[in-house]
């Protein structure tokens, strides 16, 4: 068996190294929390500079993934503007490259917390979604079985190279996957954190994001040397 596939409610999924979710069965790829406009909302409250360039990084990769897997359906789960504003300001450029994506394929935007009113996208806009054994939303709801959500960001801090980073993961157990952020320059939420105890089971996996999908306890002491390996 693969070890870089979770096994949801009978379905098959692969964690991406992207941090997008593939569903090989169904032809399907998962996303959350592109978070497009994320640096102008930063500058424009006041709360720092980030470089300007996170949506064209976010839609490139998002486009690379996109042409790799030639998936049929394509679920963004919430958050995939940072707010109305952001929106406005960056809404041309995304719905240029958009549009090549989205043709002739079924393109499904999830609502998420941080979304705007409703913005004209190519796809259809939903509260959740439904497909087979799974659902799909933006948060994660307490007691929910087959369930891929996003919201979290999650990430795992790990011994690289000499120095801890911060690296954005996957999280897992039986009964969901929250997937980590896809946007550039989005933050998260330690593993670690009170929040996720009361969504995971004790033994929860972390998939961590990179140039490979590395797996780990979420309750590990996460240890990696400069090869990548576990030590």
């Amino acid at each position: 068996m693969n070890k870089m596939q979770i096994n949801l409610a009978g379905a098959t999924l692969t964690p991406l190294p992207s941090g997008a979710l593939w569903w090989a069965d169904e032809a399907l790829l998962a996303l959350s929390d592109l978070h497009f406009g994320k640096s102008e909302r930063m500058a424009r409250r006041g709360h720092g500079l980030l470089p300007p360039y996170e949506t064209r990084d976010t839609l490139d990769r998002l486009e690379a993934v996109v042409r790799e897997m030639s998936p049929r359906t394509v679920l963004s789960l919430g958050d995939c503007f940072d707010d109305m504003a952001a929106a406005d300001a960056v809404l041309d450029a995304v719905l240029e490259r958009l549009r090549g994506m989205t043709a002739g394929r079924r393109w499904i935007w999830i609502a998420g917390n941080h979304d705007p009113g409703p913005v004209e996208l190519p796809g259809s806009n939903l509260a959740e979604h439904r497909q087979g054994p799974l659902i799909f939303r933006h948060i994660a709801q307490h007691g929910a079985k087959g369930e891929v959500s996003g919201h979290y960001h999650p990430k795992m801090r790990i011994w690289l190279s000499g120095s801890h980073i911060s690296r954005p993961c996957f999280l897992s157990d039986r009964d969901r996957v929250i997937l980590p952020a896809f946007g550039t320059y989005t933050g998260g939420l330690d593993v670690t954190s009170e929040v996720f105890d009361p969504l995971m089971q004790p033994d929860a996996a972390a998939w961590l994001t990179g140039s490979r999908i590395t797996p780990l306890p979420r309750n590990a002491e996460a240890l990696i040397g400069a090869s990548g390996e576990r030590r």
